[in-house]
Order: structure tokens, then sequence, then C-alpha cells
């Protein structure tokens, strides 16, 4: 399989944050998306912003602006679809996504997912962590996903369908599972008390 496109999902609303865009706070001295771009560009063979609205406030970090082609903020299926329509335009097969708040998710990311995917027809992998009282957490906006699914899943969000973890179990995905060391690589960042905690662990 070719090595994926990269597509950082920013196309949330930040309401706990007070609005505006999350990607753009300030961690240790770097926005929370050059931490993102870092870390996931190496694993990926082009990299590309899912973003709504004036995408000019995004033009210093170079990089393709994305916005959804469903109406009404759909959450991050939306966002996969506007990289899965990318990425075919690109003639890619797959794309890795990750969340454009969540600035310390394993460098060993996109292998691992593509791992998980090995034999797959349509590979299809969401990132996972354990939990004690849950069994394995997924994380929705970290996931490896089939550029040859984009129409099933452009149908599936005109029928209404907003939760990842449902489109990822009616094509039988899998998971890939990270180790939870002294905090969950997935944290991210929702609120300022967040950003605190994120300082904290830097």
């Amino acid at each position: 399989m070719k090595q994926p496109l990269g597509v950082i999902l920013a196309g949330g609303q930040a309401t706990r944050m007070g609005g505006g865009d999350k990607g753009l706070l300030t961690l240790g001295g770097q926005t929370l998306l050059d931490r993102v771009i870092e870390r996931l560009s190496p694993q990926v063979a082009a990299l590309a912003l899912n973003a709504n609205g004036d995408p000019s406030r995004f033009a210093s970090f170079g990089l393709p602006v994305l916005a959804d082609s469903v109406a009404g903020f759909a959450g991050p299926l939306a966002g996969v679809l506007a990289g899965l329509d990318w990425a075919a335009e690109q003639g890619a097969e797959t794309i890795v996504t990750a969340a454009a708040d969540t600035p310390f998710f394993p460098a060993d990311l996109v292998p691992q997912l593509l791992l998980a995917g090995e034999g797959m027809a349509h590979p299809l992998v969401l990132a996972a962590t354990p939990d004690e009282k849950r069994g394995q957490i997924r994380h929705p906006t970290f996931g490896l996903w089939p550029v040859s699914l984009r129409d099933d899943l452009r149908d599936a969000l005109e029928g209404g369908l907003r939760k990842v973890v449902l489109w990822s179990d009616r094509h039988e995905g899998r998971t890939a599972s990270f180790p939870v060391a002294t905090f969950d690589p997935f944290f991210n960042v929702n609120t300022p008390e967040d950003l605190a905690r994120a300082e904290a662990l830097l």
C-alpha cells in the first residue's frame, strides 16, 4: 500500500474554548497546529488541513485548506470526507487523520494504523487506548480511512449519520491500541484548564 496522505482536522467550533481556532492556541511557544504538523508530517506523503471559514487565517502554515462539503458542522466525519475527496484527486488510496488540538499523539501513529489494517479490502482503523472500566476507548479523530469508501461516507452523512464509530462498525473497522504511559497520548485541549495541563505535561 502507498503511504497515506495526512489530514489535520481543525473544523470544530471550539465552543468550550470560547470559539475560534484551537489549533492556533500557543503551547510552549508553538501553536498546537505547529506541534501536530511536526508530529504527523514525517509519517505521511503530504498534508492538508480541514477547516471551515476564511482559509487565509492558516496561510502561514503553507498547507491546502479543505472545507467540509457537507453543510452545518457535521462533525469529524465531514472532515474525513473532505480529506478523502482531496486524496482521490491526488490518486492516493488512504488518508490518516489527526486532530488539531491533540499535541502529544503517538509518533508511530501511522505505522501502527497501517499494521492494524493489513489484509482489509477497505482499510478502516481507529486509534484506541486501554481503559480499566470501558476496555478500549476509540479516538474517532485519529484513524486510517480508505478513499474507496468516500461515496458510502457521503451517502451516510447526507442521511444524517454523525457518529464516527457507527460508520466504522458498519464497515467492520478495526482498532490500533496505543499504550498509555503517564497520560493518554490522545489527550486533547478543549478548555483553558486543558491548555494549562498541556503546559505542565511539556
